[in-house]
């Protein structure tokens, strides 16, 4: 079924999913998310190598669609208000940013204008940050009197510690792309009009790289945070002994010997 929400495309190894509801700063649906859970899916091929993932027009994502919301309230419907928000951040849970931490590929956010509350965390899912100068970060749940979602309270205080984490949700003000960058929460700011082609171009880089060891990677340092030192080092050397009988590996190291640039396949 075509996607109604979303765009999904293949471009040079690169699954490209673009939220597409740009009149709503891409707020999100219930469709929406479950649209993205199905393109992430997709992106499990083994002609996709790299994923980028970024929102049409102005923003990238407001977090969830509250007109929406605000209609089942002036229903005087309480239980559906929670009904609704329940089965929206599960199905964002399980089947967007598990689905994104678990991919076995290099994710790349292109972060092209406003992300707040879930859209803020959908970035947190991402391997890679890439925003746009006028892009701007927000948690934005204080402010409507709700707690943080979408992975943020586990992602954040990692990649950010925890004091600053905390800091973002209850200042719940907008953090410049500058500061995001200074404070190690994007990895790179570029102009607003090279956005694109620069995350594209980042993401096109990974997916020529040698994926299948970004997957034991991107694993290890997911479980890292669960395991003790002795785990960890017994988890690097199961999977430095499992990439040595990939073709990439063997790749690797004749182009290393033969001094000249690995040409990888993923497999």
């Amino acid at each position: 079924m075509t996607p109604t929400e979303i765009t999904f495309e293949k471009m040079d190894g690169v699954g490209i999913i673009t939220m597409n509801r740009p009149e709503s700063r891409n707020a999100l649906t219930l469709n929406m998310v479950s649209e993205m859970g199905e393109a992430i899916e997709a992106c499990k091929r083994p002609d996709v190598r790299a994923v980028l993932l970024t929102g049409a027009g102005g923003g990238f994502c407001s977090g969830a669609d509250l007109k929406f919301l605000l209609e089942i309230q002036e229903k005087g419907d309480e239980k559906g208000i929670q009904e609704y928000i329940t089965t929206l951040a599960n199905d964002l849970h399980h089947k967007v940013v598990i689905g994104l931490r678990r991919l076995e590929k290099p994710v790349v956010a292109g972060i092209n204008g406003v992300a707040a509350g879930a859209g803020f965390s959908l970035t947190l899912g991402c391997d890679i940050r890439v925003a746009a100068r006028g892009a701007r970060f927000l948690m934005a749940y204080a402010n409507i009197g709700a707690p943080a979602d979408g992975g943020s309270t586990y992602l954040l205080p990692r990649l950010i510690g925890a004091s600053r984490a905390m800091e973002l949700y209850l200042a719940s003000q907008p953090t410049s792309a500058q500061a995001a960058l200074e404070m190690g929460l994007v990895n790179h700011v570029v102009e607003d009009d090279a956005l694109h082609q620069h995350a594209m171009e980042t993401a096109v880089r990974l997916a020529q790289g040698p994926t299948a060891a970004f997957a034991r990677v991107k694993a290890l340092f997911d479980s890292s945070w669960e395991n003790d030192l002795a785990t960890q080092l017994d988890a690097e050397t199961t999977a430095f002994a499992d990439i040595c009988l990939t073709a990439d590996f063997q790749e690797g190291i004749k182009a290393f010997t033969e001094r000249r640039q690995a040409r990888f396949q993923g497999k």
